[in-house]
C-alpha cells in the first residue's frame, strides 16, 4: 500500500499573474511546474503549512484566500493529497531557494508549461475561474 502524502499549493497571485515554480532535478518528478508549497506536518493545519513552505522556500510572507481545488494523484512513490489555495504576496518577493526558476504567468499561459500531474485540476479550474471573471 502505497503511502498519503498532504499537501498544500500557493497560487500565488501578482498583477494578476500567477507565481509558477520548476521543481530541480535532485527531486522527485524533475523539472516539472508546480505552485509553490509543501508537506502538511503532523499538528499542522494547511494554512500554517502553505504559510510556512513560502517563508522557508521563497523567503515571503502570503495570505492565504479560497480553496481551488482538492486533488488525489498516485505517483509511484505514494498518494498525493494536494489542497491549492489562492493567495496574495503580502510581504517581500520570491527569492530562489529550492527551485530551478520561477515564472509568473497570466491564467491564460499556464497550460503551456510541463506541470506535475496533481497540479493539472487546480490549472483547468483556475483558467475556468479567470475566464469567467473576464466574460462579467
Amino acid at each position: 500500500m502505497k503511502k498519503d502524502i498532504f499537501v498544500v499549493g500557493a497560487v500565488i497571485i501578482k498583477d494578476g499573474k500567477i507565481l509558477c515554480a520548476q521543481r530541480g532535478n535532485k527531486s522527485t518528478l524533475d523539472y516539472k511546474w508546480e505552485f509553490p508549497g509543501g508537506k502538511v506536518e503532523v499538528d499542522e493545519t494547511p494554512h500554517d503549512a502553505l504559510k510556512r513552505e513560502i517563508d522557508e522556500e521563497f523567503q515571503c510572507q502570503i495570505s492565504i484566500g479560497d480553496q481551488i481545488e482538492h486533488t488525489v494523484y498516485e505517483y509511484d512513490f505514494g498518494v498525493i493529497h494536494l489542497t491549492t489555495y489562492y493567495c496574495k504576496l503580502i510581504d517581500g518577493d520570491p527569492v530562489l531557494t529550492e527551485h530551478e526558476k520561477i515564472k509568473w504567468l497570466l491564467p491564460s499561459e499556464l497550460s503551456q508549461l510541463d506541470w506535475a500531474p496533481a497540479d493539472i485540476p487546480a490549472i483547468k479550474q483556475i483558467e475556468g475561474d479567470f475566464s469567467v471573471n473576464n466574460e462579467s
